[in-house]
């Protein structure tokens, strides 16, 4: 089931760790050798950086102490105070320093290959579920904030991965071996004193940065509702427009940037009180360790080599130091960001197959609801006992008042959800005993509201079946009657539709969808309300279509207007998700019952609207010869 984002009984630390235990498997893949390899080589190269790095300060310090050592102690003559060099020892020094250098860059070419694997994987693992979620999810999330999501998990995991394995921890392997060596040349004072200055650093840093952390959170929550509010507002751009509601969507983003904005001004200013702390104790415990340092030379116990060394350590340790505090930060935010991706990986699929479940087998394409109740919620059933068949090749329409559920049986046959009681089949096959994939590859719908991708005619045809030829997805379209319209077109199949294909007309992108089903080539065909949104010239060149490819095919429409379904070989009438009627179109009406008035009402509504839409173009008509005369 899915963690909570938010749970006061589960520490930080502790979410902390399961965000990087999620992420443990992306880095030491099972299925990878070549990456494994990588992962041990990076670490060796790791080491041999680190022992480089902590040999520098060492060998300055003997080339300082061959420099500054009594003239007589080297045997030289004083009076001509030539001093020798030790080039050797600086060449070494040269040496190590190009080395430590090499063999950090070489580490971070050597994990590169892994990092971003891990990334990818993540990310695609990630997509992947959102899609394998059910429709209840999604009708509750907004899809920008999954996008966003998604975006900074991704982020986050490379900048984990990045300060993690180049920044942090090689750091406190160098503050290890730097310990054990002041230790060892010296005194355990020294090493104690560097100790608790690096604990004193860390333990403010760790205080200060979880105190501060709840601000980065109410940052990350305004800056998804902010982007999630752009995107809808962007993507209803008619709507927007229609109401001129510019100023309206303008203030409700601003709100969400206002509580972004005081949640960011928080953080920085507790970001001095951090970095003040920081620097005093860096420097507290630096004039400490010089003190000592100083005292050591001046009582003869220490050499200026060994007062260079102590201070090169310093330098070296306190540097990347003053960076671990921001370090952590952006690491603790990209826990954050990554914990939010990885609670999607753990939401449970409501609908999902059985294991070891075989592909559907099609052999008529016959669909039978079999006593199927369903209710999204408990207290609200929508369906009650409904019972029908769909012969092969045969065509059954469903019709009702609005709410009578039947948009929830176009769902419960793609296996948007599950039934609550009963079985949907095909072919006598249960939806729930066989994979979705190949449950879904059987169906094909073309809905009421088609949505395009932001793509060309062509792409949004060929996602009925990606791989299609071009010959196949001409073929489709000629099929839907819509080869001729794109042929026409400056950039023909590579005219671009625009968001949710908003450049067509509703009949242009009814007929895309057409050709994008026959291109599927399903078994069984579904027709949403397909014509329903459509003017009545428009839908009856659509009717057309449709019946051509769903001819000989096992077809359900869905319709709410009457005279897109008197052909077909079965009319279920729905009222509050019971069966109320069924037969033809001719049986029905002399049953005078609940389709007979139906048929009633919509035929005086369609007689007045095609008395309108002749009257319009008639005006149409009117005004043409007007401007033809003038």
């Amino acid at each position: 089931m899915r963690r909570p984002d938010n749970n006061p009984d589960r520490g930080e630390a502790s979410g902390d760790f399961d965000t990087i235990r999620s992420l443990l498997p992306y880095l030491w893949p099972t299925d990878a050798v070549g990456l494994r390899i990588r992962v041990v080589a990076s670490l060796i190269l790791l080491a041999l950086a680190k022992v480089t790095t902590v040999a520098v300060p060492v060998i300055l310090k003997y080339a300082v102490d061959a420099l500054t050592a009594p003239a007589s102690a080297k045997g030289i003559n004083t009076e001509t105070m030539i001093i020798a060099v030790p080039v050797g020892l600086l060449v070494a020094y040269g040496v190590a320093r190009v080395l430590s250098l090499a063999f950090k860059e070489l580490q971070g070419a050597v994990f590169a290959k892994v990092a971003e694997r891990a990334i990818r994987k993540a990310g695609v693992k990630t997509f992947r579920h959102i899609h394998d979620l059910a429709l209840r999810f999604h009708l509750d999330r907004r899809t920008g904030g999954l996008s966003r999501a998604i975006e900074r998990g991704t982020k986050g995991i490379e900048y984990v991965l990045r300060m993690m394995l180049f920044n942090i921890v090689p750091t406190m392997v160098e503050i290890l071996m730097v310990l054990g060596l002041l230790w060892g040349l010296f005194d355990q004072w020294f090493a104690f004193v560097t100790a608790a200055t690096i604990a004193g650093y860390v333990l403010w840093t760790l205080v200060i940065t979880e105190w501060r952390i709840k601000f980065r959170r109410t940052m990350n929550d305004s800056d998804s509702e902010a982007h999630t509010k752009a995107i809808d507002s962007l993507i209803n751009y008619e709507t927007v427009k229609y109401f001129g509601n510019e100023e309206h969507e303008a203030r409700r983003f601003d709100q969400a940037m206002e509580s972004y904005e005081k949640a960011a001004v928080t953080a920085k200013t507790t970001l001095s009180i951090l970095n003040t702390g920081q620097g005093f104790i860096i420097a507290s415990g630096a004039t400490i360790i010089m003190i000592m340092a100083g005292y050591g030379v001046s009582g003869g116990t220490m050499t200026v080599g060994d007062f260079v060394l102590v201070n090169t350590y310093l330098l070296q340790l306190y540097i990347p130091l003053s960076f671990l505090g921001s370090s952590y930060r952006e690491i603790k935010h990209s826990l954050i960001d990554m914990e939010q991706m990885f609670a999607l990986l753990n939401e449970a699929a409501e609908v999902s197959d059985p294991p070891e479940a075989p592909a559907l087998s099609v052999k008529g394409a016959e669909v039978e609801f079999r006593d199927v109740s369903f209710a999204y919620t408990p207290e609200r059933p929508i369906l009650r006992n409904v019972s029908f068949t769909v012969p092969a090749g045969k065509s059954v329409a469903i019709v009702g008042p609005s709410g009578a559920g039947k948009s929830t049986i176009s769902r419960l046959l793609f296996r948007f959800y599950d039934v609550t009681r009963g079985a949907v089949l095909i072919d006598g096959q249960d939806t729930r005993t066989v994979t979705q994939g190949s449950w879904r590859a059987a169906i094909g719908i073309v809905p009421q509201d088609t949505v395009l991708f932001n793509d060309t005619i062509y792409y949004n045809i060929a996602y009925g079946r990606p791989g299609a030829s071009r010959e196949e997805i001409e073929e489709a379209a000629k099929l839907a009657a819509i080869h001729d319209f794109i042929s026409a077109l400056p950039e023909g199949y590579q005219t671009a539709v625009g968001e949710r294909g908003l450049k067509l007309s509703g009949g242009e992108k009814q007929r895309v969808a057409i050709a994008r089903t026959i291109l599927k080539r399903p078994g069984i065909f579904l027709f949403d309300e397909a014509t329903s949104s459509l003017d009545s010239h428009t839908e009856k060149e659509i009717q057309e279509s449709l019946k051509q490819v769903s001819s000989g095919r096992t077809t359900l429409i869905i319709a709410h207007r009457l005279s897109t379904v008197i052909d077909a070989d079965e009319i279920i009438v729905l009222e509050e998700g019971r069966i109320s009627e069924r037969g033809n179109h001719a049986q029905l009406l002399t049953m005078n019952g609940q389709y007979a008035s139906m048929w009633a009402r919509q035929q005086e509504t369609e007689h007045a609207r095609e008395v309108l839409e002749s009257a319009d173009e008639d005006i149409q008509s009117l005004a043409v010869e007007e401007n033809a005369a003038q």
